[in-house]
């Protein structure tokens, strides 16, 4: 039997609990990418996600005697809530089966929201398997996450209301995907409504599910995914989205950890709100989309479709989306062992504003250094591999290397027995062009700088460790320098964690 979607989604019951969010220019993107660029803000939604407008369709086309017996559902995210809230505005029973290593803050807003938790497995699929268990046994109705034809139209209210606020020109909406019940209530409707309009979804590079079933033509099962986009990590697409996909969505696009993270920071700037990262997926596509095909002159929709970040996460995610935006770029440079180097190294970058730097003693020849720099664009990034390469400085850039950026940035250094004379001092430099430049003009002497670590916090002023080689006929001439620096500095020679790790 076919279904018609249209209708479905125009007579789908969600409004008791979702509210018709807006639909909002985000000007400093749109000024950027010369298109105008408009998010769907369902991060506005009671749960801050989606999720709750296929929940409740669901249980609102429940037969009441089903309703009496209640619901269950397993999830350790946003359909969790969005059942729970749909339980307690009907007053019936809801049972939620998540993992053992929920976090929580996801587990008490559950709670809150007046569903029963059961904790069962270490794995999504664990708690999916007990709660069909729990179905059966205890006589509850599943409410699936994203296959069903009820929770589809459910999810495709958010097109009904993308036309309804902006009838005029639209080149294209975008949407996450997970299991895909976003993606395919919303194709269904748009195209049987505006088939002009461009659908596309857009998944984690982790965690392709949609993807890679498109490719095969025909649902495939991934051994694993990526956690970071959590909300929309599905091994398995489901049988009703992936027709649904098959039919109507134009194409697919897959984004980097990276580039996720850039997009929340790009709709923080022009919101002040901080999406999750599988809500900010369909910014990021849209992103990549722009540049793909150069487009300039477009209205493009992105729908923002949760904040239910985990606060753990902003620290990666700030890390992160400078690299996501080729706003930042990290290189392995060689320099020579010899008093004067580094500076003459740091001449050579010019004005470019250093975001990192981390340098540990080895040897009496070489120094490897790691270093971060605020760029332009990738063709930036490899101006600077060829102007250090051709002054002499073997560099590579490691912007592109999961492993450097995640773990070597911070592991740079170790104990360095040659380094004799060694002081360490704590900095607080003024984060302002030229504040480096005054550091090292302002030695004087040839000390030699035996470590360094210095990374942007974004303050007003930047931290900075550094070790130097200073001979005790020096010490007058080092206070000296000190005085004479003006940056607030602590001696940090007999810290125990130096003399642990590093002295």
């Amino acid at each position: 039997m076919t279904i018609n979607y249209r209708e479905k989604i125009e007579h789908s019951k969600v409004y008791a609990v979702a509210k018709h969010t807006s639909l909002d220019v985000m000007p400093n993107l749109s000024a950027r990418l010369g298109n105008q660029v408009l998010l769907k803000r369902e991060d506005m939604q009671p749960v801050f996600s989606f999720k709750l407008r296929g929940a409740y369709n669901k249980m609102a086309h429940l037969p009441q005697e089903a309703l009496q017996r209640g619901v269950i559902c397993a999830s350790a995210g946003n359909h969790a809530q969005g059942v729970a809230l749909s339980a307690q505005k009907m007053g019936c029973r809801a049972v939620i089966v998540m993992p053992t290593t929920t976090p929580a803050i996801k587990v008490n807003a559950v709670k809150a929201r007046g569903a029963e938790v059961v904790l069962f497995g270490d794995s999504y699929s664990d708690a999916y398997l007990h709660a069909l268990k729990l179905e059966r046994s205890e006589g509850l109705t599943f409410v699936h996450p994203y296959d069903d034809p009820d929770v589809i139209a459910g999810q495709g209210t958010i097109a009904m209301e993308v036309l309804q606020d902006h009838p005029g020109p639209i080149e294209a909406v975008f949407c996450c995907v997970g299991g895909g019940g976003l993606l395919a209530g919303i194709a269904a409707y748009i195209k049987a409504v505006r088939p002009e309009i461009k659908v596309i979804g857009v998944e984690a590079k982790d965690a392709e599910a949609m993807t890679d079933s498109l490719r095969k033509g025909e649902r495939v099962m991934l051994e694993q995914v990526g956690l970071f986009a959590d909300g929309a990590a599905v091994k398995q697409v489901g049988e009703h989205t992936f027709a649904l996909v098959q039919q109507y969505v134009d194409e697919m696009l897959v984004v980097d950890n990276d580039a996720i993270c850039a997009a929340i920071k790009d709709v923080f700037e022009d919101t002040r709100s901080i999406l999750e990262p599988a809500g900010a997926l369909a910014v990021a596509g849209l992103k990549a989309y722009v540049t793909q095909h150069g487009l300039q002159g477009k209205t493009m929709v992105a729908v923002a479709s949760g904040a239910n970040m985990n606060f753990d996460r902003l620290r990666f995610i700030a890390e992160r989306a400078e690299l996501g935006e080729h706003r930042e770029a990290v290189f392995a440079v060689t320099i020579p062992e010899t008093p004067g180097a580094f500076k003459a190294f740091c001449r050579l970058l010019g004005n470019r504003n250093i975001t990192e730097f981390n340098y540990r003693f080895a040897d009496h020849k070489q120094a490897h250094i790691f270093v971060g720099v605020a760029v332009q664009s990738p063709a930036e990034a490899a101006t600077i591999v060829k102007t250090l390469g051709a002054e002499g400085l073997p560099t590579i850039d490691l912007s592109d290397n999961e492993m450097a950026k995640l773990h070597l940035r911070h592991l740079v250094g170790g104990h360095a027995p040659q380094a004799q004379n060694e002081v360490v001092y704590r900095f607080e430099f003024p984060e302002k062009p030229g504040a480096l430049m005054n550091f090292l003009e302002s030695m004087g002497h040839n000390w030699n700088i035996s470590l360094f670590h210095y990374r942007n916090h974004g303050a007003d002023f930047g931290r900075v460790l550094v070790g130097m080689q200073v001979p005790p006929e020096d010490k007058t001439a080092f206070e000296r320098f000190l005085k004479q620096l003006g940056y607030p500095f602590w001696d940090e020679s007999q810290n125990p964690a130096y003399r642990l790790f590093l002295g």
